[in-house]
């Protein structure tokens, strides 16, 4: 079974991912792009959600995309695979110029 990760574990866990935060609950990140290349990069998102049968909060705006990743399943809570979830999101920006 799936466990949700303290506060301490997911900062543990999330230094490595620059600018992602977590108030406990969730991990979060926003990231700058523009308007366009932030559709395909949702769209890149949600092609890593499928791929790991695993969905974020993603919201574009004109020139942001902002990931909110939490575990529904856990009520709400941050569990390993929200952590994957973030890294293999965080691998594809870069290919989006997100920053």
């Amino acid at each position: 079974m799936t466990e949700a990760l303290s506060t301490e574990q997911i900062e543990e866990r999330i230094r490595d991912l620059p600018s992602w935060t977590t108030d406990g609950r969730k991990i979060e990140r926003s990231y700058s792009i523009p308007h366009i290349q932030g559709a395909a990069f949702v769209v890149h998102i949600a092609a890593i959600q499928d791929d790991l049968g695993h969905h974020s909060d993603s919201t574009l705006g004109y020139k942001t995309v902002h990931v909110s990743i939490s575990s529904s399943d856990l009520g709400g809570y941050v569990a390993e695979h929200d952590i994957e979830l973030a890294r293999r999101i965080e691998a594809a920006a870069p290919a989006h110029g997100a920053i």
